[in-house]
């Protein structure tokens, strides 16, 4: 069994705290003091990242960092909630950042601020938007940014083989950002095809299965599948069709991301995989795709995928 590691927000940005403060506030003299816990009362969420830190120009205040894969319209007002209750359980100003890992579709405008104004009330949170696909893969490199290295594919002029590579090799200089090939390893295949991610680097699903990112890929297959299911169960009868097109949508969407992960993995761990072996693979349901993402640890070779197959199909 792979060794269980904490590869989300808290973990990338301890990598190099006070370069990331510089880099997302733009102030040079900012030092990171310490990494703050992001539970309160009410909110807890494992890509919030609330970082302390002194400034002589400034003084004392917190920075408050979320990571988001993509973008949603939810995300304005949990930026006003989150400053807010992190102001007023640290008494200290908040500098709120909100990174966005991947691009939204082109229908989606970003905000930068929360607005309402209900009854003649208003509320107003500006914060600051960092979109990681316009931010230049060079500056990763320039200002020994780690916390980026696993992004470095999906940054801009970041999808090129070479640069991949080199954010690999300091990947595997550092005893402790070894285990973040896996994550780089993912962001790769968005842009690389997938032999080519093989072929440079290793491919750790269990270890990647820790990482939040991973888990809100697999809720955006749900949520994919399960508007498939809707639309299909409109045509067989609204109430009906909600119940069991929201019910066979998750399972779908869930297998979908599934087959394709442990795919990827076995082709890297066994080799090529006969047509025969891949829609024995594609008939898994998503219970026997679990089972063999972690039985797959101990395959030596492809007779070890055959065995299992066989006395699970």
């Amino acid at each position: 069994m792979a060794k269980k590691a904490d590869i989300g927000g808290k973990r990338l940005i301890g990598l190099a705290p006070t370069a990331w403060v510089r880099w997302v506030t733009q102030q040079p003299d900012v030092v990171a003091q310490e990494i703050l816990g992001s539970e309160f009362q009410w909110i807890s969420r494992e890509n919030d990242v609330l970082v302390k830190v002194s400034s002589l120009t400034h003084g004392q205040f917190l920075v408050l960092n979320e990571l988001q894969l993509r973008y949603s319209s939810r995300l304005p007002s949990r930026m006003r909630a989150y400053a807010a209750l992190a102001q007023e359980k640290y008494d200290l100003p908040v500098y709120p950042v909100l990174v966005n890992i991947l691009p939204p579709p082109e229908t989606v405008a970003i905000a930068n601020r929360f607005e309402s104004d209900f009854l003649g009330i208003r509320a107003y949170q500006d914060y600051r938007v960092i979109n990681l696909w316009e931010v230049e893969a060079a500056v990763v490199f320039e200002q020994s940014l780690n916390t980026l290295l696993p992004f470095v594919p999906v940054l801009k002029q970041g999808g090129e083989v070479s640069t991949v590579q080199q954010a690999l090799t300091l990947l595997r200089q550092d005893e402790q950002l070894v285990e973040l090939e896996s994550l780089l390893a993912f962001f790769a295949s968005f842009v690389l095809g997938s032999e080519v991610v093989r072929q440079i680097m290793r491919w750790d699903m269990a270890v990647l299965q820790e990482s939040p990112w991973y888990q809100q890929i697999l809720k955006e297959g749900e949520r994919i599948g399960e508007q498939r299911g809707r639309q299909e169960g409109r045509q067989e009868g609204r109430q009906e069709g909600r119940q069991e097109g929201r019910q066979e949508g998750r399972q779908e969407g869930r297998q979908e991301e599934g087959r394709s992960l442990i795919l990827k993995l076995l082709t890297r761990r066994v080799g090529a995989l006969s047509p025969t072996v891949v829609t024995q693979i594609q008939s898994l349901t998503l219970e026997q795709l679990e089972a063999l993402g972690e039985a797959l640890l101990d395959f030596n070779n492809l007779a070890d995928l055959e065995t299992w197959l066989k006395a699970h199909l």
